[in-house]
């Protein structure tokens, strides 16, 4: 009993790192494979955003790449800090005049991607498998 109470928040990282990672993936994936960045391009020329091409593919694969990483447990402090940043954009910026049940998911991915930037990817994860060990290669 005692291992698993160790653990257990390590099972609460890998818990939610496979969920939201593979939730926003689904999400990215339609945009890179599905047509939708002609349409996200649109919308952040709207917002006046410059590049507005290179940052749709940005957020795009922000979600994406980002999620399977973050998933994986793999880079999942720069990759979840970079869904962290896309979140807030949605949330905050093109999502500001809808109300809370349009921006509820963006808001959402936000706060767990936060979470995940501060506390990393935990035990359970690529990124401890390939860490660096004291007097180790």
């Amino acid at each position: 009993m005692h291992k698993l109470k160790d653990n257990a928040a390590d099972f609460g990282l890998l818990w939610l790192r496979v969920l939201m990672g593979l939730g926003i993936a689904h999400h990215g994936y339609g945009k890179v494979f599905g047509g939708y960045i002609a349409k996200l391009t649109e919308g952040l020329t709207q917002m006046g955003f410059p590049a507005p091409e290179v940052f749709a593919w940005a957020a795009a694969l922000s979600e994406f790449a980002g999620g399977i990483c973050v998933a994986l447990g793999l880079f999942t402090r720069p990759a979840a800090f970079f869904i962290f940043v896309t979140m807030a954009v949605a949330a905050f910026v093109a999502h500001r005049a809808d109300p809370l049940d349009v921006k509820e998911l963006a808001l959402a991915y936000f706060t767990i991607a936060g979470a995940l930037v501060f506390l990393g990817a935990g035990k359970f994860s690529l990124d401890h498998l390939f860490k660096r060990k004291p007097g180790g290669l």
